[in-house]
């Protein structure tokens, strides 16, 4: 199983001391929580794209491409590409040359976001949101699995005798999950690639992700790719952790209090009861991660975020040694000691190259 973080990239000011960070401060934090992300031992680091304030990071391939030269083995993922908003040809293309830089190390969440305005801002109709994201990923499949395309569609110019460049590292395109909270068109999506399915996981009730999870893995097993327990599934997660549970409430309380998202809402006992939020001991956050297998199944991809609402650098770093140190290790031991041996691992460029190379049965 994969263990990492992910960051959606907010600038949030820090409400203990009143001061907001700069762009550039912030973005110098990702890269040191990306390395340190592979210090500790994790395996996976994903950031998320947006284009409006209070976000940085509108290009994470070239965040990416940096973190790559920077890091051996780390896994570089998204927290969501937007396959509505972007045009294809240029995912195919950035996640390509993303892909030679970092050997094989990448892999990529598409989703349609969470921000009406980026529609019309790109030329688009929010309103089509779901056809531009089933149209799309035709297309981006297409382009990485194909030397030559001809394409037409209803969302851009035909493409004639297109071949798009790079191709993919090994002749293998980047793993893609499809991220979603709320749309079972995306989880169909994903099933009927036979593509992973990455549950956000942080702001719905463990009955709702149980639900989605539930119609993905039937819906790939309808489709051919396997038993429904095969079905490859991530979550996210957030945590905040002390070596004492009131320590760690008590010091982020006033980070959820007035976090961009949820801040001045439910209260912070209300929000880690109804959701998967969990603030508190390292053996809590191992015991209600371990829990999320009672819902959704054996699942392959674990990422917690743990920059959001204005935490300050230090802080972050000091959640990822306890992750790395106390937390992770336990979950790794207790995970592949109760997965079966017939559900397969999170995909890497390793092994799906592998399963390409990999000489046919023949039936006598």
């Amino acid at each position: 199983m994969q263990f990492g973080v992910f960051s959606v990239s907010d600038i949030t000011t820090d409400p203990t001391t009143g001061r907001t960070p700069t762009e550039a401060e912030r973005l110098q934090a990702v890269l040191r929580i990306a390395e340190k992300t592979e210090e500790v031992g994790l395996d996976v680091f994903a950031l998320g794209e947006h284009h409006n304030p209070p976000f940085f990071s509108s290009s994470p391939t070239t965040t990416l491409g940096y973190v790559a030269g920077r890091t051996q083995r780390l896994q570089l993922s998204t927290a969501t590409t937007l396959i509505t908003t972007n045009d294809p040809v240029k995912i195919a293309e950035d996640y390509a040359v993303l892909q030679h830089l970092a050997g094989g190390r990448v892999d990529l969440t598409l989703g349609r976001g969470n921000t009406g305005p980026v529609y019309p801002w790109f030329g688009q109709d929010i309103r089509q949101g779901l056809p531009l994201a089933v149209e799309n990923y035709a297309l981006l499949r297409r382009l990485w699995d194909e030397d030559v395309v001809d394409w037409e569609g209803k969302f851009r110019t035909p493409l004639q005798g297109f071949t798009s460049t790079p191709r993919p590292l090994d002749g293998v395109a980047p793993f893609v999950w499809h991220g979603s909270i709320r749309s079972p068109e995306i989880a169909e999506q994903a099933a009927y690639y036979g593509d992973g399915f990455f549950h956000n996981h942080i702001f719905w009730p463990a009955d709702h992700t149980r639900r989605m999870v539930d119609f993905y893995r039937r819906r790939y097993e309808h489709h051919g790719h396997g038993d429904a327990d095969q079905a490859i599934v991530g979550l996210g997660g957030q945590v905040f952790m002390r070596k004492n549970s009131q320590d760690a409430v008590r010091e982020f309380r006033p980070y959820f209090d007035n976090a961009p998202v949820y801040g001045h809402g439910p209260s912070l006992e209300d929000f880690t009861r109804e959701t998967p939020l969990t603030v508190g001991s390292p053996q809590e956050v191992i015991d209600r991660t371990l829990g999320f297998r009672e819902y959704v199944g054996d699942y392959q991809r674990q990422l917690f975020l743990i920059d959001h609402a204005g935490l300050p650098l230090r802080t972050v770093l000091e959640q990822l040694d306890i992750l790395g140190e106390e937390v992770v290790p336990v979950l790794r031991r207790e995970f592949a000691a109760r997965k079966p041996a017939h559900v397969p691992d999170a995909p890497t460029h390793e092994s799906l190259v592998a399963a390409r190379t990999a000489p046919l049965e023949v039936v006598a």
